[in-house]
């Protein structure tokens, strides 16, 4: 198995005397289902495009990096990587962090704040005649104007401030080859705006042309007003959680942002395809010598069985990016990457994981596809389950099953978040009872988030009892089963909403209960989420009802210092 490349030397050697697309990203190149640019790589390799890859560009020097593959026949791609740069880079107080996981001995400084738009603007410069579509979670998180934390005011689309010509949103399977094969016979614009889930910069004629559109605020607008800012959110998420949407138009100056409609749901036969694409699932050897990649070690001997989220948490970015609708791989197609996994080096045969955005989600769906077509509910199971859902947990642990009787397969972690509150009220299939038995490594990692009810209803999660209810199960099953097990709950801080005084009631009810706190986060706005338009706003979006925010620093830090008394 080989590597794309990412040298002249190594294109050479395939005997290319031409590229087709050259691939930039942030984070080290590591050849994994579980990192984007290795995904859109081999997904454009497949469509047998000639494909290249350059990580972590040296972007302060003479920009030898972004000139040594010199011009692809098609088009430039650029990706941030599997993190928002800001938050890789910053803690929710806006210290600078010393480490970086996507880096070869986790070490810092290696890609800029803003890589989408640092890559594009020398890309442009560089090459002025080469398109530059720009992808990944950085860019489709600020594909319209959004609140950014890090310099604290409304930014405009990240297309106005990289130029880049193309924005592809979401995840790029079924979209990066649509825009190849556009480029095929050149730049042509009109070709490329035709495409769906994919974002552009546009005159008034074009828009005026446009039909089946929403005309959002202006940028300048949002800047000024913060009713237009959320009353944008609100129309920009219900949209996007529409497996039929509209074309969402945003002024900009005297130009438009356009974002084409969502490329509709995946299926599981196109994603079982991407995760049997040739990966080495290992990193390139260019990083010999030169330390762990940290991101990889927690996932080299992980397996992901599905994609998307319908929780809808009002802080979480995986259903703006992902999307709401879970697309689940075949069994088949799990069963195979396992034995895969079997010839890895270093493989004992544990699997630290076997999940995805969350681990209990695996083959849901609605049950009358009709009914999702016209549902625009940011979540299937806030504020409760909604009936058309599918949530029978029959299918995963079916999964878990045949994935413990794979020869050679000692023990299967579930490292995925588990959504308790699809089956603590109406646990028939025993969920619970299996990942204790089988799939803990000693400790049962959830998310309750917070335990204050005004707290939680800002979040979009559920009540603080029914932890209390898992938290009782639990205990029982490792009593019954003699297992010397702890849960450990995950809990945030300075969420909108939240007081110092819901801190201390957290407190309170935490100790009571004897938890151990390992799992805690001071609140990061991030861009697209409810959370960050409620922290710039101070309003609730939908209800334009004003909303506590803790913005001083010094108190943001005194709430987290409750976990701790």
């Amino acid at each position: 198995m080989k590597w794309l490349p990412t040298t002249a030397k190594e294109v050479k050697a395939r005997g290319w005397d031409e590229l087709d697309i050259i691939l930039f990203t942030g984070d080290a190149y590591v050849d994994h289902p579980s990192f984007g640019a290795a995904v859109i790589g081999r997904v454009l390799e497949a469509h047998g495009y000639r494909v290249a890859i350059v990580p972590q560009p040296n972007w302060r020097d003479d920009l030898r990096d972004f000139r040594k593959l010199g011009k692809p026949r098609l088009f430039f791609g650029v990706t941030a990587g599997n993190m928002d740069s800001m938050v890789n880079h910053y803690t929710a107080n806006k210290r600078l962090r010393s480490d970086d996981a996507y880096t070869p001995g986790n070490k810092s400084g290696f890609r800029p704040d803003y890589p989408s738009v640092v890559y594009t603007r020398i890309l442009k410069r560089l090459f002025p005649s080469t398109p530059v579509v720009i992808g990944g979670i950085e860019a489709s998180l600020r594909r319209l104007a959004h609140y950014d934390y890090w310099q604290d005011k409304i930014m405009p689309s990240i297309l106005i401030d990289s130029g880049a010509d193309l924005l592809s949103y979401g995840m790029g399977d079924t979209v990066m080859p649509k825009i190849a094969k556009a480029l095929k016979n050149g730049f042509n614009m009109n070709l490329l705006r035709k495409i769906e889930q994919a974002a552009f910069v546009a005159d008034k004629k074009y828009v005026d042309r446009l039909e089946n559109k929403l005309l959002l605020n202006s940028y300048e607008k949002c800047v000024e007003d913060k009713f237009a800012f959320c009353e944008n959110f609100t129309i920009i998420e219900t949209e996007s959680n529409k497996i039929e949407g509209m074309a969402i138009v945003e002024p900009v100056g005297d130009k438009f942002v356009v974002v084409n409609p969502p490329a509709g749901i995946m299926t599981g036969e196109e994603l079982d395809k991407t995760y049997e694409l040739p990966f080495t699932r290992l990193p390139h050897p260019r990083y010999n010598g030169k330390g762990y990649i940290p991101a990889y070690e927690m996932i080299k001997f992980s397996v992901n069985i599905h994609r998307g989220c319908f929780g809808g948490c009002s802080f979480c970015t995986i259903s703006a990016h992902q999307g709401k609708h879970v697309v689940s791989r075949s069994e088949n197609s799990v069963l195979k990457e396992i034995e895969r996994l079997k010839s890895q080096p270093d493989f004992k045969g544990i699997l630290s994981d076997l999940g995805g955005p969350s681990a209990n989600m695996y083959g849901m769906k609605g049950r009358n596809a009709d009914l999702c077509r016209k549902c625009a509910r940011p979540s299937c199971i806030y504020p409760s389950i909604c009936k058309n859902l599918n949530n029978d947990h029959d299918r995963v642990i079916k999964l878990y099953r045949k994935a413990r009787s794979v020869k050679g397969v000692k023990k299967i972690f579930i490292g995925s978040g588990i959504r308790y509150d699809m089956f603590i009220n109406d646990d028939k299939c025993g969920y619970l009872g299996e990942i204790i038995e089988h799939h803990v490594s000693g400790r049962l990692k959830v998310a309750p988030e917070h335990t204050e009810e005004s707290v939680l209803k800002t979040m979009r999660k559920p009540s603080f009892e029914l932890y209390r209810k898992l938290h009782g199960q639990f205990r029982e099953i490792c009593v019954e089963k003699n297992l010397p097990y702890q849960i450990v709950p995950y809990f945030i801080s300075s969420h909108p909403s939240c007081r110092e005084a819901d801190m201390a009631e957290l407190a309170g009810k935490v100790g009571r209960l004897n938890l151990r706190l390992e799992q805690v986060q001071d609140f990061t706005p991030t861009p697209m989420t409810l959370s960050s338009v409620m922290f710039a706003t101070g309003l609730d979006p939908y209800t334009k009802q004003k909303i506590f925010v803790e913005t001083d620093s010094e108190k943001k830090k005194r709430q987290r210092s409750y976990f701790f008394n």
